[in-house]
């Protein structure tokens, strides 16, 4: 076990149900391996639904949520994505003010896939570059952000640190550059 991010508490938001389970399991590890402790924060109490793509997969219990949380009491954020789940926390204000947050703050934030939804809902995209699933390419762009084609970007030209990837098949490269980043 390393202790790159030993003391350290990074949050995970998932809405309730959608995220994609790989994305969002696969990152935690990471981060628990390297001596961090992970928390799962949603929009509701109770337990969130992971997804395979469009099938039903494990369920995950959720450590706090939006409305009682929020940035100060973490070193970090990691948005996993699938279609659904920043699909709906993007209309949920709490989620993208809890966000906008961690931009505010100066905090690490590593994204995957469509998780960048979320992060346009925030206004916090305009003038880095950054990567996605491709579909979002042309809502980062009309974001202000400048939109790559890349396995794992990292930008430092902003407010914090912002390590994004496209999909499943990046998660080696993100999961280290992601762990390496929270440490600061």
């Amino acid at each position: 076990m390393g202790t790159e991010l030993q003391g350290k508490t990074i949050a995970f938001l998932a809405a309730p149900e959608g995220t994609e389970q790989v994305e969002l399991t696969e990152p935690w590890q990471a981060v628990e391996q390297a001596g961090g402790s992970p928390r799962l924060v949603s929009t509701q109490s109770g337990r969130i639904q992971g997804f395979n793509h469009l099938d039903k997969a494990d369920h995950f219990d959720v450590d706090t949520t939006v409305d009682v949380s929020d940035q100060g009491e973490f070193d970090g954020l990691v948005l996993p994505g699938g279609v659904a789940n920043p699909d709906f926390l993007r209309t949920q204000p709490k989620a993208v003010a809890f966000v906008k947050g961690f931009f505010d703050a100066g905090k690490p934030v590593a994204a995957i896939c469509h998780a960048p939804w979320t992060m346009i809902e925030a206004d916090v995209v305009r003038g880095r570059r950054v990567t996605s699933w491709p579909s979002l390419r042309t809502d980062l762009r009309n974001a202000g952000a400048d939109w790559v084609d890349e396995e794992v970007v990292t930008c430092e030209g902003g407010p914090n640190v912002l390590v994004t990837s496209r999909k499943p098949d990046d998660l080696k490269a993100f999961c280290r550059t992601a762990v390496q980043k929270l440490a600061g």
